[in-house]
């Protein structure tokens, strides 16, 4: 006969779909009924109307169908109470560094021992697809299997969310703990999941310092490799406080061709620079428009930008990105096989040698 101990082995791989760790781990697990050739269990959900229920159901039923003369299941969906949210919660936050008495406590996000690499992507001025290429490198990462977060630090002018087609989604929040929205293997937070639409947010630099703050303490990030960070254009309070709260992050510089966008990059770049922030690369954008089925580019915005910045940063230009189609090209996120597509994932490539972050295998999707 089936025991409870075999039911909770056989459902400690079912991961709740976004804090990512075991259901019996998690202590969702409860009321095991066994029967003959029938079990059923009760899963505890932090909250009412989880839109991934479903999921959870699924995949608990399927699992306790793989026991040995188990014909039938009965999956019963609860609720915690406020106890078990706060032990639930004190489970996912586990693994912060202990704080010391007159310390606050280190996010897990920030602590040393986490091997996260942070790149903040920087522009000078704003309309050269400074979001756009930050979008697509994360995507373009994370088909190489790197484990990837975009923080999307620009509080006044965000557009991540836009980008990704989630402007309309709401994170779910756990007893303060902020689940962060996942897209195409990105972790995505956001200021514009949390304000009324189309409401502008108004507010001065110790505010947008503090909301970053949140960013990295109440999101629930779980397991990442590279954070991007992107940044709002200029050297305003928003760099100021990612260049104090994160002393080893990298910068990467977008730019587009003309010189006007060029000479304004560098003083992005080179406030970096200034802070002990290694500047690993140039991206220059709308670099010229590629005809189809034709080798014949035009440089319609000019040429020699990129190159002008990575030199008197003394880096690299990375890669430069041609026009979309905009007839054929209905969102900013390009396929892979795009010519876009393949050129951010050189960019990829090329940036995660720059930052130690190995390419793994792609995984299939849960």
């Amino acid at each position: 006969m089936v025991t409870k101990e075999q039911v909770l082995d056989v459902l400690r791989d079912v991961e709740d779909p976004e804090v990512h760790k075991s259901i019996v781990e998690l202590d969702m697990v409860q009321a095991i009924e066994i029967e003959g050739d029938q079990v059923s269990v009760e899963v505890l959900l932090t909250i009412r109307g989880c839109p991934l229920r479903t999921i959870i159901e699924k995949e608990v039923e399927e699992r306790l169908l793989t026991l040995p003369g188990i014909e039938k299941v009965q999956v019963h969906i609860g609720h915690m109470t406020d106890e078990q949210r706060a032990a639930f919660t004190a489970k996912v936050r586990g693994g912060n560094a202990p704080a010391a008495p007159d310390q606050p406590e280190v996010p897990a996000l920030l602590r040393s021992d986490r091997p996260v690499q942070f790149l903040a992507v920087a522009s000078g001025k704003g309309g050269v697809g400074k979001s756009t290429v930050t979008a697509n490198l994360a995507v373009a990462m994370a088909r190489q299997g790197i484990r990837v977060a975009i923080i999307d630090a620009d509080i006044y002018g965000f557009s991540i969310p836009a980008i990704f087609g989630v402007q309309d989604k709401k994170p779910t929040v756990i007893d303060e703990l902020i689940m962060p929205i996942e897209v195409q293997g990105v972790k995505l937070i956001s200021m514009q999941f949390f304000v009324p639409k189309d409401t502008p947010v108004v507010w001065r630099g110790p505010m947008l310092g503090k909301m970053l703050r949140n960013f990295f303490g109440q999101v629930h990030w779980g397991d990442v490799d590279v954070v991007l960070l992107d940044l709002p254009p200029g050297t305003g309070d928003m760099a100021l406080d990612v260049h104090s709260l994160l002393p080893n992050s990298k910068q990467l510089i977008v730019t587009t061709p003309q010189s006007a966008a060029s000479a304004v990059a560098v003083r992005a770049g080179l406030m970096g620079v200034r802070t002990n922030h290694e500047v690993i690369g140039v991206v220059e954008n709308m670099s010229y428009f590629q005809f189809d089925h034709s080798e014949e580019r035009a440089y319609i915005f000019g040429r020699g930008g990129g190159e002008q910045v990575a030199e008197q940063l003394h880096t690299e230009l990375l890669v430069e990105i041609p026009i979309a189609n905009l007839d054929k090209q209905k969102d900013a996120l390009f396929d892979e096989t795009s010519l876009q597509g393949k050129t951010y994932n050189t960019l990829a490539q090329r940036v995660g040698e720059r930052l130690g972050v190995k390419a793994k295998e792609r995984q299939a999707q849960r």
